[in-house]
């Protein structure tokens, strides 16, 4: 796991720092995909979701703005990280902002969330134009089509918040969808960072086993199962009127 390279003869207090970020870190991450896990099987409304919410909020925009903060600063410096922890924290926060903002309401946060996802969309496309023309076509390690999910996710974020502008605010079965997508795909996200980008911290006998795409595959499960009940009750309740 790639760490802040601290010079030996650095105070005591710089050390101390730099293992308190990455210790910070990776317990976030962990305390993430614990709670994340938990809020999609606690009944959505319930007061054990709404907490376990609150936790993986929390905790995931800790792990994912020190990951994209970091991430430059690495021994080799990771710029797909920063596009990642970037990504994520946009999600889970404009999640998050949903819920907490009346329905069919906007303001100049919302404004601001545009920016950011087509900055993503943007830092995401000249990354990958970097790998692709480099010698051996990566960057940091990253070949050119590792940024391209990052360009999709960032594209239909976008698209979703000039959706929300131009229709000056969500409500509904769309306010729920924007929410449950873009908290599972930060979800997504710091799984596959963890189960598929650390291999290294699990046994040898897991190390590219199948059975590290199972979380993954899980949660896009998920996603898909409560967009359909959310989509198929909101076409129910259109029907009864």
């Amino acid at each position: 796991m790639p760490i802040l390279q601290v010079n030996p003869d650095s105070p005591a207090l710089v050390h101390a720092a730099a293992a308190a970020v990455l210790y910070l870190h990776i317990g976030s991450g962990s305390v993430g995909l614990l709670s994340g896990a938990a809020s999609m099987v606690f009944r959505k409304g319930s007061r054990l979701h709404r907490l376990s919410g609150k936790v993986f909020v929390i905790a995931m925009l800790l792990m994912s703005a020190i990951g994209a903060a970091v991430a430059p600063f690495l021994p080799t410096p990771e710029r797909a990280s920063v596009v990642a922890g970037g990504l994520t924290f946009y999600l889970v926060l404009s999640a998050w902002a949903v819920l907490k903002r009346k329905p069919g309401q906007i303001g100049a946060f919302d404004y601001g969330l545009l920016l950011t996802s087509t900055g993503i969309v943007a830092a995401g496309a000249y990354f990958m134009r970097l790998a692709a023309q480099s010698p051996n076509g990566q960057l940091d390690g990253q070949p050119a089509a590792a940024f391209v999910l990052f360009m999709i996710v960032g594209s239909l974020a976008a698209v979703g918040d000039l959706r929300l502008i131009l229709r000056r605010g969500v409500s509904g079965a769309t306010r729920l969808a924007r929410h449950l997508w873009r908290m599972c795909v930060a979800l997504f996200i710091a799984a596959n960072s963890l189960f598929l980008g650390q291999q290294q911290v699990f046994p040898k006998s897991l190390q590219g086993s199948a059975w590290l795409f199972v979380p993954a595959i899980a949660i896009l499960a998920t996603l898909l199962f409560w967009l359909c009940h959310v989509g198929y009750g909101a076409y129910r309740r259109r029907r009864a009127a």
